[in-house]
């Protein structure tokens, strides 16, 4: 074995990244009231002196501390904690402080979460060694552990120690002091924070996190302890409020130092997320999930795919660069992908392993293995092995080492149990993903000049061809790491992904869990997600809003890209060949662009511009103005025939990503993955249209770069029985079985009076928006949701372009 190259560094695994480094304890503490009488609050420590109440209760201890160190062996602390019940098998200067805290504040109850051993974080919490499940670590923390209400058990080599006496007095519960950590403050209490920008959540959600960890938020920057910004807001200029920020001399801060406050449960420094000084650091070379997620974007839309699938080369190998390929035997690709998300432990890690063939060499073996987004800092070797069955035996080895499975089981069979703190498989199809396969910016204009279609419609094709778009959809999800080929994975993966979702959708149904046990069990679903849906910026999921943009919207999402992967396929040669043209081919449609002076299309730009109205990011407000309109014609979508022969048809907007597009055109309309009582998805497993373009614009709008976007408009049928909601329906499965048209009533509805027919009897909802009777609604505008594909016909595609309206309005969260 020769090795080539090697790039390790220090990596720490899961029993050595166990939170809480315990040091000596001086930490206060507190004499329990109603226990003791005045008399008994006065003690001798072990010097004979007094001890003045519970304000002198922590220099006790300190003392306390000194005197078990300088006596106790460890043979005798590892003997007291294991008589009492407690884990023995910590580091050495971790069993001291557990064991000098047990004698002086009594043995540590198991977690209520997990029934773990507790530990203490850092002087600041007790928090959990233990699982909640193989996925993730527990969660639970707090700063007044519960202990057990029963005298110590004093092992018989302690009790015949020099220190006996000392230990005895703490021996009774009722005689012991209550252990309370660090100040119980909330992170921003006392601050008044001002909101601007496209953060990576809405300003609402912020809002509610800030007030429930102690501050408040202010429109103005008038007498507010920051502002909070996207640092887009820079490179635009800023807006007049940025521009009074900094005149009073205030704060600018990214939104990571909300996200690390509320995390470290503790106001991080304001000067460490500075985005106005010049002296702040740039971006590159810092870990994706340390940068300003504006910065993270930039390096992640200009980062190539390093691993396109199950038979690509690793780009960092630089054996593809000699004609290296992925080495193959008995029918096995010696190719895998690992990921470990656990949310509990804060890890966040990739592993990639390969055997590659390179003519005239022999077989190398390549592996890789650190924190996702930190390429910096991941080990990493290289190895050239002449014994090819030796090399197969240290690959099967390696795999069963970082996942705890034999190979054999998983390669052919795909059979794999998760292991707590091991990897999980990544299970990449072979393929060539788009991120790589794709037309790159630099082929775009090429391709679409030589292309022999209508010059409209290559343009059109060649957005949907172009990498662009499936790099701003994964880089928006926060799923654009580029080891892994997340848009070219196995359907059996993906259908892995579905059925966790919809297990845990299930379990929402009839859970009671409330306050850290609720935590705990979002934790658990968050890690399992991440794992299986890597990210650069897992996070810990905690609500049904959250569960459908983070999860159910980003499995949709991965999913049709794994669709336009398959269908794109490798489209990184000769531009001259005119791909474009044969990838039309391949979708097995017709599409048209409509004349601007044809009815259809006046129609169309009446019916957007009747029902839009202007999509919010922040303070500024876009418009929007229609470019082109293409008709749709395929084999896998109703015709106009077809649908005309159905009951009560509507002529709807339905709003897509442009990653999701080409999906929708080469296999039609798919229902929502789940149900939650979410809009989109509050009917089921439905496909949901509206009556107002303002609804599908916000589904269109991409980024404040990239305003070009598509809205669909799509014939439904909505049967001859139309059921009517103003709240989520508690059973979906009915709807769902029965196939019954829904229509969901919003708080603005179309003006029904300026309503009209097109083609005879399709009805077109167009007329202006106004206020409804149902304001309660959890709808804005009105939804109506079918059950079956077929009563669903795409008509049109609108290509729009958003733009700024030059006007910046402070908003009053509601």
């Amino acid at each position: 074995m020769k090795v080539h190259e090697t790039r390790s560094h220090a990596h720490m695994s899961g029993d050595e990244q166990k939170k809480g480094n315990l040091r000596k304890h001086k930490a206060e503490g507190k004499v329990q009231e109603g226990e003791q009488s005045q008399k008994k609050a006065k003690s001798e420590n072990d010097n004979g002196r007094t001890v003045d109440g519970a304000g002198d209760v922590a220099s006790e201890y300190n003392e306390f501390c000194k005197v078990v160190e300088e006596n106790l062996s460890v043979d005798q602390i590892k003997e007291v904690l294991e008589t009492n019940g407690q884990d023995s098998s910590t580091p050495q200067e971790i069993l001291l402080a557990q064991c000098q805290d047990l004698l002086f504040y009594g043995a540590l109850a198991k977690c209520p979460l997990c029934g773990g051993n507790l530990i203490c974080d850092n002087e600041k919490r007790f928090i959990c060694g233990g699982e909640l499940s193989e996925w993730c670590s527990c969660v639970y923390s707090t700063k007044n552990p519960p202990r057990k209400d029963e005298p110590i058990k004093i092992p018989d080599s302690v009790m015949n120690s020099d220190i006996s006496d000392l230990i005895k007095k703490h021996q009774d519960p009722k005689s012991r002091p209550k252990r309370e950590l660090g100040s119980a403050d909330k992170p921003f209490t006392g601050m008044m924070i001002s909101l601007m920008g496209r953060l990576t959540r809405t300003h609402q959600y912020w809002k509610k996190k800030i007030e429930r960890h102690g501050g408040k938020v202010s429109n103005s920057v008038q007498g507010v302890t920051c502002l909070v910004v996207s640092p887009a807001e820079r490179e635009r200029g800023g807006s007049s409020k940025m521009v009074e920020a900094m005149e009073r001399g205030l704060p600018v801060v990214s939104e990571a130092w909300l996200i690390d406050s509320v995390e470290k449960q503790e106001a991080q420094p304001l000067e460490a997320y500075d985005v106005v000084s010049d002296l702040s650091v740039e971006g590159k070379g810092i870990p994706w999930d340390k940068q300003d997620p504006s910065e993270e974007a930039i390096e992640s839309l200009s980062a190539e795919l390093k691993m396109y699938g199950k038979r690509g080369v690793y780009k960092d190998t630089k054996l593809q660069e000699k004609g290296g390929t992925i080495f193959e035997k008995d029918g096995l690709l010696y190719n895998c992908a690992f990921s470990l998300c656990d949310l509990g432990k804060g890890r966040n890690e990739y592993c990639i392993m390969q055997l590659v063939t390179v003519p005239e060499s022999n077989l190398n073996m390549y592996y890789k293995r650190g924190k996702v987004g930190d390429d910096a800092n991941a080990e990493e070797r290289l190895e050239e092995w002449e014994d090819e069955e030796a090399a197969i035996k240290e690959f099967v080895r390696l795999f069963e080492e970082i996942t705890g499975n034999e190979f054999d089981p998983w390669e052919r069979e795909k059979k794999i149990q998760k292991k707590p703190h091991k990897f999980f498989p990544i299970d990449m199809d072979d393929g060539i993903e788009v991120r790589s396969g794709a037309l790159g910016l630099r082929q775009l204009g090429v391709a679409a000049a030589h292309c022999k279609l209508d010059s409209f419609v290559a343009n059109f094709i060649k957005v949907l061809c172009g990498q662009e778009i499936y790099k701003y959809a994964l880089m928006e999800l926060g799923l654009d790491p580029p080891d892994l080929p997340i848009g070219m994975l196995t359907d059996i993966h993906m259908k892995r992904c579905e059925e966790v979702l919809l297990e845990f959708v299930e379990k929402l149904k009839t859970t009671k869990e409330t306050g850290q046990k609720a935590e705990a069990m979002w934790a658990d679903f968050s890690s399992r997600w991440f794992s299986l849906m890597y990210s650069t910026r897992p996070m810990r999921l905690h609500d049904v809003h959250e569960l459908a943009d983070h999860a159910a919207s980003a499995f949709e999402t991965v999913r049709d890209i794994n669709t336009a992967s398959r269908l794109i396929g490798d489209m990184r040669g000769d531009t001259l060949d005119d791909p474009l043209s044969d990838r039309y081919k391949k979708l097995g449609c017709k599409i048209s662009v409509v004349d601007k002076e044809s009815e259809d299309y006046k129609m169309i730009v009446k019916y957007l511009e009747t029902t839009y109205e202007p999509v919010r990011v922040s303070d500024v407000e876009y418009g929007v103005s229609v470019e082109n309109v293409f008709t749709v014609e395929s084999d896998v979508i109703p015709s106009l025939d077809d649908i005309k022969k159905l009951p009560n048809k509507v002529l709807l907007w339905c709003g897509s990503r442009s990653s999701n597009l080409l999906r929708h055109i080469y296999k039609g309309f798919l229902p929502a993955v789940c149900s939650l009582p979410v809009p989109g998805y509050m009917f089921g497993r439905a496909i949901v249209c509206s009556d107002a373009a303002a609804e599908a614009a916000r589904y269109g709008f991409t980024a404040l770069d990239r305003p070009e976007g598509f809205l669909v408009l799509a014939v439904a049928s909505l049967g001859e029985e139309v059921t009517e909601f103003t709240n989520p329906p508690e059973d979906t499965k009915t709807l769902e079985d029965k196939k019954i048209g829904v229509k969901g009533l919003g708080r603005k509805k179309t003006e029904e009076s300026e309503h009209f027919m097109w083609r005879d009897d399709i009805k077109v909802p167009c007329g202006r928006l106004v206020p409804s009777e149902h304001k309660d609604s959890p709808l804005e505008y009105n939804e109506y949701a079918v059950y079956d594909p077929k009563q669903t016909s795409i008509r049109f595609l609108v290509e729009v372009k958003y733009e700024e309206k030059g006007t910046e309005i402070d908003v009053e969260p509601q």
